[in-house]
């Protein structure tokens, strides 16, 4: 969407994208630089049972095992059962396949080669506690739940000291491998392992990156950086905020925030609240960087994200509700009256930005938020 938000009228898909990426936090994937019901490569590793690097034999449907990274299997062993993702390009590959069984699916499937030197490297991270892809949630809006055995702080940080030096890595398949790690990690644990990035080089990538790294990239610069990063991205902010450029807004936002503190939260609240110019990705950007930070409690206090977010609600009243499933998370009930009033005066008119004030309002404890739903109810009969 490129309109200018000029009046209450927001579509409901807008909405949507916006309470669904303020809410995919719950699943502790950094927003900015994953979706949440996104599966990476090293997920797939999590989930499979079986995890071989194989190389196709010459009648091109068998494959004969060369390296054990997960679950029993033999070297030398041959799968004769069918493999998906298998092109002729694969069967002439110079170097192994990864083929990976999954026994809930009862199939292989190839996602991609690599060399078999980096054997011993998927073996340490397949070892690593597994986490599964994320499940997603069956009731609007659609976020993603975490799984069961979502790694703690401390198992983020062994997973992310093993993938962080790869992230440029020459073999293609461990760079993407190791880009979707970072990607999904909480963006607090990408904060615990500062000592182990590089600005320098993290700089240089960010010099001509790959698209889908651009925000992961921006992210870890905002973690690693100086004071001469913080100048040079302050400039660039000040470009898109003239051009109304969204184009990696979110991460050069929280990036921002991480280098120069509480004090650039007053900034965002009045570059892109208060100004009735600006686009909506440009608000989904700023009210992304902010749910980032809010949930990492760290560089920005949470209390100070909440402090933009209920400024948000009285600035953009049609808007309320895209920030109040986030409240409701962090157990903030003192928008209670503030919603309340905007359901009164009828100011939320698109359906989903008024569902999520109500389920905000379901959730308060506070006495008037009961009222005002019997009131509301009363009303639709």
């Amino acid at each position: 969407m490129n309109a200018v938000w000029t009046g209450p009228a927001v579509t409901i898909l807008s909405a949507l994208a916006v309470v669904t990426v303020i809410a995919a936090g719950r699943a502790e994937a950094c927003a900015i630089c994953l979706s949440a019901v996104s599966v990476t490569t090293g997920q797939k590793l999590d989930a499979a049972d079986q995890v071989v690097l194989a190389m196709p034999l010459p009648d091109g449907k068998r494959f004969r095992i060369v390296e054990v990274v997960k679950g029993e299997a033999a070297v030398d062993g041959i799968i004769a059962e069918h493999v998906d993702s298998v092109d002729a390009a694969a069967l002439r590959s110079d170097k192994p396949l990864v083929l990976l069984r999954n026994e809930l699916g009862q199939r292989w499937d190839n996602i991609g080669r690599i060399d078999a030197a980096y054997a011993g490297w998927l073996r340490r991270l397949a070892a690593l506690k597994s986490t599964g892809p994320a499940r997603p949630n069956a009731i609007w809006p659609r976020t993603a739940l975490p799984s069961s055995a979502e790694p703690t702080g401390a198992e983020w940080r062994e997973r992310l000291a093993l993938v962080v030096p790869n992230l440029e890595d020459p073999e293609p398949l461990v760079a993407e491998i190791a880009h979707g790690e970072v990607a999904r990690a909480p963006y607090s644990a990408i904060r615990s392992i500062k000592a182990q990035l590089d600005a320098l080089a993290i700089a240089r990538w960010l010099e001509a990156p790959k698209p889908a790294r651009r925000a992961t990239y921006t992210l870890l610069l905002g973690i690693a950086g100086g004071r001469d990063d913080a100048a040079r991205l302050a400039q660039r902010l000040d470009a898109a905020w003239q051009a109304r450029d969204a184009a990696n807004l979110a991460a050069m936002l929280g990036a921002d925030l991480e280098l120069r503190g509480p004090s650039r939260v007053a900034w965002i609240e009045q570059r892109y609240f208060a100004d009735r110019t600006r686009t909506m990705p440009e608000i989904e950007a700023a009210l992304l960087a902010l749910g980032v930070h809010g949930r990492a409690n760290a560089a920005i206090p949470r209390e100070r994200v909440i402090a933009a977010y209920r400024f948000f609600i009285m600035e953009r009243k049609p808007m309320a509700g895209f920030v109040a499933q986030q409240l409701a998370d962090w157990e903030h009930w003192d928008a209670t009256a503030d919603y309340v009033a905007l359901l009164k005066a009828d100011a939320v008119k698109d359906p989903a930005s008024h569902f999520a004030v109500v389920n905000y309002l379901q959730r308060s404890p506070r006495a008037e938020a009961k009222t005002a739903l019997r009131s509301l109810a009363g009303q639709s009969r």
